[in-house]
């Protein structure tokens, strides 16, 4: 006869550990890790650009003196603001699901013969969930596919831009961008004319600011990348240049609304002097050695605006110590939370400040200024920057 065990029975393992544990790890993976403040503060910055983006929209439809005092008509407005993103199937698909969900339930009474009575529950509100689902579905996966042709388009445009700068004698060069959405419309580049170790070998600096932001944006970024690049290689002066590039820049921009500022210069290491041009861009900061400022403001308009623009170009010689700070309007106009720009007073305090170091960083103490005052407000224009020092 078998004897019983001495041994106790092992306790029932519970499930709670194990459960907890996939839990766990089904969240971190929805949240990639991030924590509960962070995801608060992606949410806010993902709120504030979707009401930016329709409330443009408001604005565009009617005036502001009328929605403004209007709540229904703004209301209106704004579900059309939001509506019009889709497509008319949608649009449908949309409208149903939404009455769907304010129907509620129906129930359908049937009586048979013998009397007896049969009561069928309608669930509108879910079938409104579903299509509200498939909606849904339907919206992320043209994100994705928007999403992978933005990240080849980035990655094209990175092809374009210089990772680092030429050696060139007599000068040490920085530079940085950062774009608002995937793509920019902003370009920088930095390129012998010539053979780089030619005795006579002059060398173009270029940063410009296409109107506007994203695709468009990046597409003619890259034309002016092109014609810059395809006009250098002649021989030809740098207010002739300009000029190739202006004549270009008009036949694609939609009648100027298309158009592009520029600051172009061609630095002649033998003399130490620089050649600028100036169309229509920020002006560049020439800070000299005694800590004396002048601005680089010679030139004409955007190019593409007028074909038969005048671009007259002016020179600056040059010294050891000497910096020249060439940006895009994306980095003096960043905005806070109380809506207050960057400006250049805080720039100009961040170069002062650190005249005496290297331009790699000083570019760092610049972008990192930038971003302590802006906090967590988006960004809502590309942000360039190039810093050239003389040695």
């Amino acid at each position: 006869m078998p004897q019983p065990s001495s041994q106790p029975a092992a306790p029932p393992t519970s499930p709670g550990p194990a459960l907890g544990g996939r839990i766990s790890r089904f969240w971190r993976r929805v949240t990639e890790g991030l924590e509960v403040s962070q995801l608060w503060n992606q949410f806010r910055t993902d709120a504030r650009a979707s009401y930016r983006l329709y409330s443009r929209d408001l604005e565009a439809r009617a005036p502001q003196a009328s929605w403004r005092h209007n709540f229904f008509h703004t209301l209106s407005e704004f579900c059309w603001a939001i509506l019009e993103k889709l497509s008319p199937a949608r649009r449908v698909l949309l409208l149903v699901a939404i009455l769907l969900l304010f129907f509620g339930g129906g129930e359908y009474t049937q009586h048979d013969k013998e009397g007896t009575v049969t009561v069928v529950t309608l669930p509108f509100q879910f079938y409104g969930g579903v299509l509200l689902l498939v909606l849904l579905v339907l919206e992320i996966a043209d994100r994705v596919v928007m999403k992978r042709d933005l990240e080849i388009a980035r990655d094209i445009q990175r092809w374009l831009l210089p990772t680092k700068p030429p050696p060139i004698p007599g000068l040490a060069i920085a530079f940085a961008t950062r774009a608002a959405n995937t793509v920019a419309g902003d370009y920088y580049d930095v390129f012998a004319r010539g053979a780089p170790d030619a005795a006579d070998s002059r060398f173009i600096l270029s940063v410009a600011d296409v109107a506007g932001k994203s695709i468009p944006a990046a597409l003619l970024m890259a034309t002016f990348q092109a014609s810059l690049r395809t006009l250098a290689t002649t021989p030809s002066t740098l207010a002739d240049l300009v000029s190739g590039m202006n004549h270009y820049a008009c036949t694609n921009s939609q009648s100027g609304l298309r158009f592009t500022t520029a600051f172009l210069a061609e630095f002649n290491p033998a003399d130490g002097s620089l050649a600028y041009i100036n169309a229509g861009h920020n002006a560049p900061i020439l800070r000299r050695s005694n800590g004396t400022v002048e601005r680089l403001t010679i030139g004409g308009l955007p190019l593409g605006i007028l074909a038969e623009g005048s671009y007259p170009s002016d020179t600056v010689k040059l010294q050891s110590g000497d910096w020249l700070v060439i940006f895009t309007d994306g980095l003096v106009e960043a905005m806070n939370a109380r809506d207050e720009e960057y400006g250049e007073p805080r720039l100009l305090e961040v170069l002062n400040a650190s005249a005496s170091v290297q331009p790699d960083e000083l570019l760092s103490r610049i972008m990192v200024s930038a971003d302590t005052f802006v906090g967590t407000t988006p960004q809502h224009d590309d942000i360039t920057c190039m810093l050239v020092k003389a040695l």
